[in-house]
Order: structure tokens, then sequence, then C-alpha cells
């Protein structure tokens, strides 16, 4: 049985109605991937407190639990592990977005979505969003 693992993952929204996506760097799995911005929940955490961690980390931005509204999930099977994503959409935050990890950013409007190479787990996600949106 593979192991199953927590990813939160966040769909940034800015008030055009874009939603950021980040670039996965070289060197790790997925290399080259466009992805939503979030990470691995740790053990004792929370997903909510995964994406204010993470978001932080990753983007410079700080953001607020009650900002981060539960949109979906994705439930993939990988080849070595099962990937259990719930994503939340942000609509506020605190701070300007920059790429603190060298990753490359991309804002995106939601029915382009599908032109950008992402993680098969991420793909079902984007009708979700489209219909946000």
């Amino acid at each position: 049985m593979n192991k199953l693992v927590l990813v939160a993952a966040c769909a940034l929204i800015d008030p055009d109605g874009r939603v950021l996506l980040a670039r996965r760097p070289p060197g790790k799995p997925m290399e080259g991937l466009w992805e939503f911005p979030g990470g691995k929940v740790k053990d004792g955490e929370r997903p909510e407190q995964t994406l204010i961690r993470e978001l932080r980390e990753e983007l410079g931005i700080a953001v607020d639990e009650a900002c981060l509204a539960p949109l979906t999930f994705a439930s993939h099977a990988y080849h070595d592990f099962h990937l259990l994503m719930p994503l939340y959409v942000c609509r506020r935050w605190e701070g300007i977005i920059s790429a603190m990890e060298g990753q490359q950013l991309a804002w995106v409007r939601p029915n382009r979505l599908r032109d950008y190479d992402m993680p098969p787990a991420d793909v079902p996600l984007i009708a979700h969003l489209v219909a946000l949106l």
C-alpha cells in the first residue's frame, strides 16, 4: 500500500480574477511543471496553517486564516504515493508577492490555466476554478 501524502494548495486570486501559478524549480520532483502554491502538511499542522507558513516562505506574503476558503480537493495515485490535496482560494493577503525561492511565477486567467503544464493531480482542479471565476 502506498503512503498517503497530504499537501495543501492555494489558488491566490488577484482583483482581475487571475490565478497565481508557480513553476517547480530544477532539482525538485516534477521540475518545470506549474502548480498552485502550497506544500506538505507537517505532523500536528492543519492545512490552513501549512498554507500560511508556505505562502510566507515561498511568496513573502501574510495570509489570515479567515481569508482561506476551501474550494475542492484532489485525490491522485502517483507511482509511489497517494496524494490528497485540498485546494483553498484566497483573495486577500498582506505584502507583495515575490518569488522567495527563485521560482517562476505567472498570473493566469482561469480559461488559460490548461495552457500550463501541471502535475496530474492539479489538472482536475482547473474546472472548479473556471466555474468559480
